[in-house]
């Protein structure tokens, strides 16, 4: 028998809920990805890997194919037992390092060299076989824009719904990027890069049966584009079991920054913060020290070092981090898509210090659940005004907590897209009937 809503939604929202509840019609899901989601160490991983495992948990069949890349190689043999009973994982050898003769010829060809570089014989043969061998699959899940070239492979062999589960609308970063930058030569090419994007992008959404944006802002873009199939919001969300407050209080005047510095509108964030914004706070604040850590850290961050800066580089364990400050900046100029490390912040009871950009698509108000600001001089006051006054910080800290719980855990996010997969499903069986 089927439990309540009511009886069901208490166990989705208790942190310590682990057991497998059966939602209707059991589904077998295969995720596409462009890097393995493990370890969850940045945003994508993390969206990923939640809603991996959060489908698992709602009693469905779920197997990964995702590419091992050199920039994110990772043995999956050295996958914890707990995700390796819930996941069936795969994985291929993709080479997707950068090729300056082969972006020259997408240059001039005018093709889209961010999604040639995901393009692999050896995944698309994989792919095949898995959907002939393990399938049938009801649902494919792309898991970004670059996995749309696999779409003829998948159709060939498999009636699955293919879903394009957008991380981004991918374009608007590359144009940000260009609007950002000093050097002709680099604008011109970002611009290039935003445009090509921009067609495929508008063309993947016909190419697709169900579009799953991440953001509102996001899913306007889309309609925007005058995509016609069904959509679903579905918000990058966090683990209920793992990202939780501990009950210390860290100290007041604590501050951190927190992000892979491998993806290149966290470089240029942090950048225009550590120049712009923190020579104004530490005037204030001369023996603040700000904690910086992520993967990846190019050697231009070292020259930050200071007794106000300390470099921790990549810490083993995100969330211990985060929980022993009491301020999270997330200073981004371009991106898009809903930044994880944000709502992870608040699910902490971090006071998160955003900029515009950082938060979209997360429907906060500045000054309750977490502080918006734009400009340098703006974004060093509304630091200040939170370490000077230790009420505002707490009002933020529990009402951002509240709302992370109440519209991003990984298990209603995840039942709800359940549930429109489940009603495409009995729609496609309907027609074919």
């Amino acid at each position: 028998m089927m439990p309540s809503t009511k009886i069901l939604d208490a166990h989705i929202n208790s942190p310590d809920w682990e057991t497998d509840v059966p939602l209707g019609r059991r589904m077998k899901i295969l995720h596409l990805d462009k890097k393995i989601p493990y370890p969850p160490r940045d945003g994508g991983s993390i969206a990923t890997l939640n809603i991996a495992r959060a489908f698992a948990r709602l009693g469905h069949d779920v197997t990964i194919l995702a590419m091992n890349t050199n920039k994110h190689f990772f043995d999956t043999a050295n996958l914890p037992d707990e995700i390796a009973c819930e996941l069936k994982m795969h994985a291929v050898k993709v080479n997707t390092d950068i090729n300056p003769v082969a972006a020259l010829a997408a240059l001039l060809k005018k093709r889209s060299y961010n999604v040639q570089r995901f393009i692999s014989k050896g995944f698309d043969n994989r792919l095949r076989a898995i959907l002939t061998q393990e399938g049938p699959f009801d649902v494919v899940q792309l898991e970004g824009l670059y996995l749309v070239p696999y779409i003829p492979a998948i159709r060939d062999v498999s009636d699955a719904i293919v879903s394009l589960r957008a991380h981004n609308v991918e374009h608007t970063i590359w144009e940000r990027r260009a609007e950002h930058t000093s050097s002709f030569v680099k604008r011109y090419y970002l611009n290039h890069l935003a445009r090509r994007l921009r067609e495929y992008e508008i063309l993947a959404l016909d190419l697709v049966d169900a579009v799953v944006p991440i953001s509102p802002i996001d899913e306007r873009a889309f309609v925007d584009f005058g995509c016609r199939r069904p959509m679903h919001m579905c918000p990058a969300s966090f683990s209920e079991e793992t990202v939780r407050p501990n009950g210390a209080t860290p100290p007041q005047r604590s501050i951190c920054f927190l992000g892979a510095l491998d993806w290149g509108p966290n470089r240029e964030g942090l950048d225009w913060f550590m120049k712009k914004v923190w020579p104004a706070v530490l005037k204030r604040f001369p023996d603040l020290v700000i904690h910086i850590a992520g993967r990846n850290m190019p050697d231009a961050v070292n020259a930050w070092k200071s007794a106000n800066v300390q470099i921790d580089g990549e810490v083993d364990d995100a969330y211990e981090y985060m929980r022993r400050f009491n301020l999270m900046v997330v200073p981004l100029l371009s991106g898009s898509g809903m930044r994880v490390k944000i709502i992870e912040g608040m699910a902490l009871g971090k006071v998160v210090v955003s900029t515009p950009v950082g938060i979209e698509g997360i429907d906060v108000r500045h000054g309750e659940q977490a502080i918006i600001a734009e400009t340098p001089e703006d974004y060093a006051r509304q630091i200040i005004a939170c370490l000077e006054d230790e009420g505002l910080c707490q009002r933020i800290s529990a009402s951002g907590l509240q709302f992370a719980r109440e519209h991003f855990g990984s298990l209603p996010t995840t039942r709800r897209l359940a549930e429109f997969y489940g009603e495409m499903l009995v729609a496609q069986q309907t027609k074919n009937s």
